[in-house]
């Protein structure tokens, strides 16, 4: 089956897989799996968010494949998995399990990251014995554990119940996205990316998002919009660095703040100044840096060597200009992590 949506050339198309794979959930849904990267080489788990593919990973894949083994997926109904029977939560978790058993070896451990909806596939899963067995470390990027809609900030209004409705029915709605557009374009570069995003960045997401069905899209926007992972957040107990833009509408940054908080073992948090909801492909090196912090603390060098002892001191957190943002201590006590220079921008 060709993989749909994506750019054809470039640093945002998608690389060749060394090897895909097809993994089996526990209600009998496959899920497309892609592996890149030099066997026995420290693993990384790459899970993406609502109306995306394993493209959307072009960019980390490209570099860390270079000298890690990096597994990524399509989520159930997007790319190349097919839709299925159920959608929530529960299928999530399943789904990364099923994923972390077929492409793993039996003990093998991993960074896995998540983004928006992949992160919260992160915190269903924290639970689950297959992510105790395999995950060393985690990073959520861009996302939150609840209230998603509520919070949203992707349509022009107030926030209050108005926008809340309004931003479920355009959020959920079953209407085809059509062809990318110069409008086109323009709504997604608004509602999901910083306003400083170059082109060729938004016409990859453009291409990613466009491509998932209609019906896939309306359904899981319906389990985001009930969305509530706080009780599952605490679970998440490894080692997890928190990434998010300032300028997000979809997850504003305070979610990643309230994360910071509320994670057993949060490692840092990064805010990226004028970046928006898609980090992965807005702010490339930020991300594919925090991989590679986290794999270089958490994972042996090379299969069967001993893994490092003892915890690491969490990195110094910044935004991608290296200005000093809250850390889960200074979020806790109501520090915004906004720096001085901003603050004078701002007053």
């Amino acid at each position: 089956m060709s993989r749909p949506g994506h750019v054809t050339a470039g640093r945002y198309a998608p690389p060749a897989a060394a090897r895909e794979l097809v993994a089996v959930s526990a209600d009998g849904s496959r899920l497309h799996v892609e592996v890149h990267g030099p066997e026995g080489a420290p693993a990384v788990v790459l899970s993406h968010g609502w109306t995306c593919s394993t493209a959307f990973w072009a960019a980390q894949i490209r570099d860390l494949a270079r000298d890690h083994r990096v597994v990524a997926y399509d989520q159930r109904g997007h790319g190349r998995s097919p839709a299925a029977a159920a959608y929530g939560t529960t299928a999530l978790a399943d789904d990364l399990a099923a994923v972390l058993e077929a492409a793993l070896a039996p003990g093998e451990r991993a960074v896995i990251a998540g983004h928006s909806m992949g992160g919260m596939t992160v915190m269903a899963a924290a639970g689950r014995p297959e992510f105790a067995e395999h995950a060393a470390a985690a990073l959520l990027c861009s996302t939150g554990s609840s209230r998603l809609v509520a919070e949203a900030a992707v349509l022009p209004l107030r926030a209050g119940r108005v926008r809340t409705r309004t931003t479920r029915a355009v959020l959920g709605s079953r209407a085809p996205l059509g062809p990318v557009t110069p409008v086109a374009r323009a709504v997604l570069k608004y509602a999901t990316m910083g306003p400083g995003s170059a082109p060729d960045r938004v016409e990859a997401c453009s291409r990613i998002v466009h491509a998932c069905p209609a019906g896939v899209r309306h359904a899981w926007s319906e389990v985001l919009a009930g969305l509530d992972l706080d009780a599952e957040l605490v679970r998440l107990t490894v080692p997890t660095a928190v990434i998010a833009g300032r300028d997000d509408r979809l997850t504003p940054v305070v979610h990643a703040r309230r994360l910071a908080v509320a994670l057993p073992n949060c490692v840092g948090l990064t805010e990226l100044t004028g970046t928006g909801h898609m980090t992965p492909v807005e702010a490339p090196e930020a991300v594919t840096r925090a991989v590679r912090e986290l794999t270089g603390r958490y994972l042996p060098a090379a299969s069967g060597a001993p893994a490092a002892s003892g915890a690491p001191a969490a990195p110094a957190a910044s935004d991608a200009s290296g200005v000093p943002v809250a850390s889960a201590a200074t979020a806790a006590s109501g520090v915004s992590g906004t720096s001085d220079a901003e603050k004078e921008k701002t007053a």
